[in-house]
């Protein structure tokens, strides 16, 4: 199951952000400010977040330069075009502008976790018993890790 965090302050947006996420079969934590945010997501990374940007305590473009590797749906009643690109610039996978359709959050929340789902993947090249991870440069035989040395590794994927 999919974890997505709702940082908003407005109760009611949150219940119903919350309701439809569950009925559609995500796991929903709240927080109701900028502070709450950070404190619960030392605890547990979701694997999206739903950011208001006026919230007390921390401002929503505070909390969003603090998360990292985690996509972020701004969702606010600010509208101005300069606004979004510097969030977007900034951060942020998304941006919907307050009041939004229901069915065009829930398909940006299914783009974003698909994209997330394709980008954590790592390449790997494989013969026989040999695995070279790509992005790490680690390489397996069989299931035992095999050190080289840079000149080694080098000759090994040349």
């Amino acid at each position: 199951m999919k974890n997505i965090m709702v940082i908003d302050d407005d109760i009611y947006i949150g219940d119903m952000l919350e309701e439809m996420l569950r009925r559609e079969g995500y796991g929903v934590r709240r927080a109701y400010s900028g502070t709450e945010a950070l404190l619960l997501l030392e605890q547990k990374s979701p694997d999206l977040v739903l950011l208001d940007l006026m919230l007390p305590g921390l401002s929503g473009e505070e909390v969003l330069s603090k998360i990292t590797g985690i996509p972020v749906i701004v969702l606010s009643a600010k509208a101005e075009v300069s606004g979004k690109v510097r969030l977007l610039l900034k951060g942020a996978a998304d941006y919907i502008t307050k009041p939004f359709d229901m069915d065009e959050l829930l398909a940006r929340v299914t783009v974003q976790l698909r994209n997330a789902a394709v980008s954590g993947k790592t390449a790997a090249l494989t013969f026989e018993e040999l695995t070279l991870e790509v992005d790490s440069h680690e390489v397996r035989a069989g299931e035992k890790p095999v050190r080289l040395t840079k000149t080694e590794y080098a000759i090994f994927v040349g």
